[in-house]
């Protein structure tokens, strides 16, 4: 079973997280919901306060398979700056695990050093990346071993390739046919 890490911190964007965190558990992944400190109740972006797991202090990129970071742009700010956060993405890269962000969260993984050219994020976020590549047409983008997305609408979307991705085709069809997101 996949290992993903989802990294919370305060005022994460709730949509984000938690539909990952649920189409993920959904197909069968394994999802870690993780503090960025030991206080394991973060709030997010709009007063939604969740209970994560752990705290992400002592995980590594052997026992992960991927890093799925949600947006809002306070919670992005914190995961950009977070040492820990950024060395579980260089970790990941390095081994070429798979590595997403949604929303602002790209902004991150061009802080960290590991985004690819070709990705999208919310817009105006773009701005503030150095990577090249910026699609404002797709819903979701894959690069690499990046995945990225645009924002809370686009949740569906994102958790779904992921999926994909971890846990195959057959997996995914069924997941989505579940959420009825085949009938948008």
């Amino acid at each position: 079973m996949s290992q993903v890490l989802v990294p919370i911190a305060t005022g994460f964007e709730e949509i984000e997280a938690i539909t990952i965190i649920d189409v993920l558990r959904r197909g069968g992944i394994n999802v870690i919901m993780g503090s960025l400190t030991e206080n394991l109740l973060v709030r997010g972006a709009h007063g939604i306060v969740i209970q994560t797991d752990r705290s992400i202090a002592g995980l590594s990129a052997d026992k992960l398979d991927m890093i799925v970071l949600p947006g809002g742009w306070d919670a992005t700010k914190t995961l950009a700056s977070d040492k820990a956060v950024n060395h579980i993405l260089r970790e990941m890269n390095i081994q070429g695990k798979e590595i997403g962000a949604i929303c602002a969260a790209p902004y991150a993984l061009s802080v960290a050093g590991v985004l690819k050219d070709g990705y999208t994020c919310y817009p105006g976020i773009e701005d503030e990346i150095s990577a090249e590549g910026y699609d404002s047409k797709q819903m979701v983008v894959e690069s690499a071993n990046i995945i990225t997305s645009r924002g809370p609408a686009t949740s569906i979307y994102f958790a779904l390739a992921i999926v994909k991705k971890l846990a195959g085709y057959d997996t995914y069809a069924k997941v989505q046919s579940d959420l009825l997101s085949n009938e948008c």
